[in-house]
């Protein structure tokens, strides 16, 4: 009779076991990963669509980069003296002229009216002093004649007196006829003494009248130097050697007394001129310095006065050379200026890039080691340059950091890199 056989199992792993630890595996992995994903949003994107660079230490230098425009030192402004109407441009701008040169001729032709006027009334005005002359000495002959005739006739009646006076006191004539000739030779005395006091003042009358009219023709001579010189100045003259700038007016155009049509550089000396962000007016003083280059040459230069107003969120300041000056320079002319703002010292230095719009220096992100993803930090920074940022806290030397724009990256606290 047969026997039945035991059969025993197999030892060892089966298929079944493979599949249910791999599952527990996979399993264990995804509650790992939700475990520590879990509350932090992330953003993927390609590496090589950002732009990363690496903190260093390095020696950071405090100036901004600004653009400097060549000015003449001294400029003059050509304002009318007289009005009138525009006739002809002798010189154009951007000419050099010489002092007193003519730049624009106008016409007034109520100011040569006036001139016409002005003549004829000193014409008139030197005819009557001329005829008070000749009736002033015509006068005196006058006088004189008559003090002439006046002393004869004197003479006669005081002859008369004395012999009528001898001959009364012999008894040869009457009484009546002493008297009479005695009062007759009195009142000759006294009429003398009135006419001539009479010519005394005629003669001063005449004598204030001809002070007075020359006096006023003198007047009227000066006031038709003075329109004349006004009709001189309706040529407009250069007031110093320079080069005519801005010339604003037209042939034909109507300029009022005062008005300015232009203005002079005298080139003898230059500066430059620059505008500065509102947000650096605490920090420009004068005797700043700064730097531009020039046919591969460096020159430098300082602040010599800073303006008060600000406009458009700038403010202006001006600068002189402090030695060498290039060669060949032009009104107009602009350069890239480097501007000091503070001595250079040692720090941690971000290059400069997009995310700082986004955050305004408070944060960044900072790549992993492994470099696959970045994470968001905190940190600090302090002054910038056109090229780096001061780092005072947050980042290490040798950490990497996405420098562009943050735009993209919305509110995601992670980013993974592709």
């Amino acid at each position: 009779m047969g026997m039945d056989r035991k059969i025993e199992k197999k030892k060892g792993l089966r298929l079944k076991h493979v599949l249910i630890a791999v599952s527990v595996a996979l399993l264990f992995f995804i509650i790992i990963k939700a475990f520590f994903s879990s509350g932090v949003s992330t953003y993927r994107t390609q590496a090589d669509k950002l732009t990363i660079s690496t903190a260093k230490t390095g020696s950071f230098k405090d100036y901004i980069s600004v653009i400097g425009t060549v000015m003449p030192s001294t400029t003059i402004f050509l304002d009318v003296d007289e009005g009138g109407k525009v006739l002809k441009k002798v010189i154009e701008e951007g000419e050099m002229v010489k002092k007193g040169d003519i730049i624009v001729i106008l016409e007034n032709s109520d100011l040569n009216l006036q001139i016409l006027n002005t003549e004829s009334q000193l014409a008139y005005q030197s005819n009557e002093l001329r005829n008070t002359l000749i009736s002033m000495e015509q006068q005196k002959i006058s006088n004189k004649q008559q003090l002439l005739n006046i002393d004869y006739e004197l003479m006669r009646l005081k002859r008369s007196f004395e012999q009528n006076q001898t001959l009364f006191e012999k008894g040869f004539v009457s009484k009546e006829l002493y008297l009479i000739s005695k009062e007759n030779y009195e009142l000759a005395q006294q009429d003398r003494e009135l006419r001539y006091e009479r010519m005394v003042q005629d003669s001063i009358f005449r004598e204030n009248q001809k002070t007075q009219m020359n006096n006023s023709l003198q007047n009227m001579q000066q006031n038709l130097q003075i329109v004349k010189q006004r009709l001189e100045n309706l040529n407009v003259r250069a007031p110093e050697n320079g080069q005519l700038g801005t010339l604003d007016l037209e042939i034909g155009q109507s300029i009022g007394r005062g008005h300015r049509i232009g203005q002079i550089h005298i080139l003898d000396q230059y500066k430059i001129v620059s505008y500065v962000d509102e947000h650096y007016i605490d920090r420009v003083k004068r005797d700043l310095s700064a730097t531009f280059e020039r046919q591969d040459r460096q020159f430098e230069i300082e602040v010599i006065k800073v303006y008060p107003e600000v406009r458009d969120g700038r403010f202006q300041i001006d600068f002189r050379f402090s030695a060498e000056k290039p060669e060949n320079l032009r009104t107009g002319q602009t350069y890239h200026l480097k501007l000091e703002l503070g001595e250079s010292s040692d720090a941690v230095l971000l290059p400069r890039g997009g995310f700082f719009q986004s955050t305004g220096g408070q944060w960044v992100f900072i790549l992993d080691p492994t470099g696959k993803f970045a994470t968001k930090r905190n940190i600090r920074i302090g002054r910038q340059n056109p090229q780096f940022y001061e780092v005072l806290e947050g980042i290490e030397p040798g950490e990497k950091v996405i420098t562009s724009s943050y735009e993209m990256f919305g509110k995601n606290e992670k980013i993974e890199l592709k």
